[in-house]
């Protein structure tokens, strides 16, 4: 399989460090929109055909493969089907941001503290939503964070526009953050982000030269954390999906690609590079 275009030197300078080192390289991505096809009901999300494999075979060469996501990793884990894919062994889940790490290699969760904010929001969501006119709003409850969609409302966008304000009040209430993404609005602790979790993982893997692959607003601290380590040596290379239209993330982008089965073709594409060498 060919080299997928590359837009940018420092994307083919991260292409060339993984082909070249890859027992020094870690694959990370997001799992929604990336590995699988966003859907209505995030409870159906379930990776398009050969994802699972893709990461398998460069889990036989590379330092580490992770999967970085807001969903519990508990919740990731099984949708996926990570971890009964036998060339996984050694794959990990970093959920809720970073907040949780799932091994595959043991099977366990380890977390950090939820802040009592969370709480507090969930307690006053429904109240605030009934008080906006968007009562039927879906809330995705993370645990560690609560994600208000208005992809199933009539007017979805019109919808987000109205509870902006009041959920920005909300989080500035509860110590919170609001994180904007394709038609949800997350209400997260402080300093948790992708970026955040990614960081932690180059420093454990001692990694030299990354792939993030992600399609989301909540994508872009990941891509920040890599280009500030650029300056500093870290190769990498920034894969984009237009599954959630980001503008900003997909300008950002190394590599861009229509959907997930785009990423199994890059991944794909990754694996052969190394093979031949």
């Amino acid at each position: 399989m060919s080299t997928p275009v590359i837009q940018t030197d420092a994307g083919r300078e991260g292409w060339e460090a993984i082909v070249s080192d890859p027992s020094t390289a870690v694959i990370s991505t997001d799992f929604d929109g990336v590995l699988s096809p966003l859907v209505e009901d995030p409870a159906r999300s379930r990776p398009v055909e050969g994802a699972l494999d893709a990461l398998a075979r460069l889990a036989r060469t590379v330092n580490q493969v992770a999967i970085v996501t807001g969903r519990p990793a508990l919740v990731a884990t099984e949708l996926s089907g990570v971890s009964g894919h036998p060339g996984l062994g050694s794959l990990v889940v970093l959920g809720h941001y970073g907040l949780e790490r799932w091994d595959a290699a043991t099977g366990k969760v380890t977390s950090e503290p939820v802040p009592e904010g969370v709480a507090t929001a969930r307690d006053q969501l429904p109240g605030l939503l009934r008080e906006v006119g968007v009562p039927d709003a879906f809330v995705e409850d993370k645990d560690s964070s609560l994600a208000v969609h208005t992809r199933r409302l009539d007017d979805p966008a019109g919808a987000l526009e109205l509870l902006r304000a009041p959920l920005t009040t909300l989080a500035q209430e509860t110590g919170l953050r609001l994180e904007p993404g394709n038609l949800v609005l997350e209400l997260r602790p402080p300093g948790i982000d992708k970026g955040v979790a990614l960081r932690r993982l180059i420093e454990s893997t001692g990694a030299r030269s990354i792939l993030y692959a992600g399609d989301d607003l909540g994508d872009l601290a990941a891509y920040r954390a890599i280009q500030a380590q650029r300056d500093t040596g870290l190769r990498g290379v920034l894969l984009a999906t237009r599954s959630s239209n980001a503008t900003e993330l997909i300008e950002a982008a190394d590599i861009v690609v229509d959907d997930p089965s785009g990423v199994v073709t890059v991944l794909t594409a990754l694996s052969d590079a190394i093979s031949a060498r």
